[in-house]
């Protein structure tokens, strides 16, 4: 009797995951189809689901006025850019806080956190300000600066939590053998890290490429990522649903994508020290 009852509450459990995963799921699904529908199909009524003329024309006529891997490079260049400067920033800073901690480190990791809380808007004019005066509008630097000054404070305290779990003990006995700060960083902490490191990486590889309001009010042009070539589907005349699906589908595609093969990664690395 008590396995028939587990047996049944596995299925219903099951049941309700997959019904939310599809849930969350469908928004994408139905960006998919609708971008390769004609306009007429994308807002007719009742909306059509399979039974519809498929067509490749939005993805033609999107490359055509636009080009998408110019788009898609400056991306790429934006969210390893990021990433890479802050992961040369965020592991030194992490492993201060994580092994040589002060009364404040708690207040400063906090007050770092909040930061996060502000909104960008807040900040849009300063900062424009400022990247005027240095001529760092639409350019690479400029946005890297921002996209790595913004996710940060996350990454300090991604990799601070997972370097909290590691043993002290260890870092001590490189230190009798000699090493320095420098390599204890490199050849102990970091290996012993690589799970946590790997899904900060590409936590803020997610982050920095679906930054939207940074990348609509700096960049125009030169730097201009995937989240600017899905906002010039916009226009006075109205929203193309066909053509604005298709460009969307173009711009989640490759960071859909790299979360899928990375899932395992990235969930071991969020859970790296839960159990002990």
């Amino acid at each position: 009797m008590a396995r028939k009852a587990t047996t049944s509450r596995r299925l219903v459990m099951t049941f309700v995951a997959y019904t939310f995963a599809l849930i969350l799921f469908f928004p994408i699904l139905w960006m998919v189809i609708t971008s390769f529908k004609s306009e007429a199909d994308a807002i007719a009524l009742p909306p059509k689901f399979l039974f519809f003329h498929w067509t490749l024309a939005n993805y033609i006529d999107v490359q055509a006025r636009n080009n998408y891997w110019r788009f898609a490079f400056n991306s790429v260049a934006l969210s390893f850019g990021s990433t890479v400067l802050g992961l040369i920033v965020g592991i030194p800073a992490a492993y201060a806080f994580a092994f040589a901690p002060t009364k404040n480190t708690k207040q400063i990791l906090l007050w770092m956190l909040s930061t996060k809380m502000m909104p960008a808007v807040g900040v849009l004019v300063p900062i424009y300000l400022l990247l005027l005066q240095f001529h760092l509008l639409d350019t690479f630097t400029g946005l890297i600066l921002i996209l790595f000054l913004s996710n940060l404070p996350i990454m300090i305290w991604m990799l601070y939590t997972y370097f909290k779990e590691i043993p002290h003990e260890i870092l001590e006995a490189s230190r009798m053998d000699g090493a320095s700060r420098w390599k204890e960083i490199v050849y102990v902490l970091s290996p012993m890290a690589v799970p946590g490191i790997a899904s900060t990486v590409l936590l803020n590889i997610i982050l920095s490429w679906n930054e939207t309001f940074w990348s609509l009010n700096v960049t125009n042009i030169h730097a201009a990522p995937l989240t600017a070539f899905i906002a010039s589907y916009s226009s006075p005349e109205g929203l193309f649903w066909a053509k604005l699906s298709a460009a969307s589908t173009l711009a989640v595609a490759p960071i859909v994508l790299l979360g899928w093969f990375s899932q395992r990664q990235l969930v071991r690395g969020l859970t790296f020290g839960a159990v002990k």
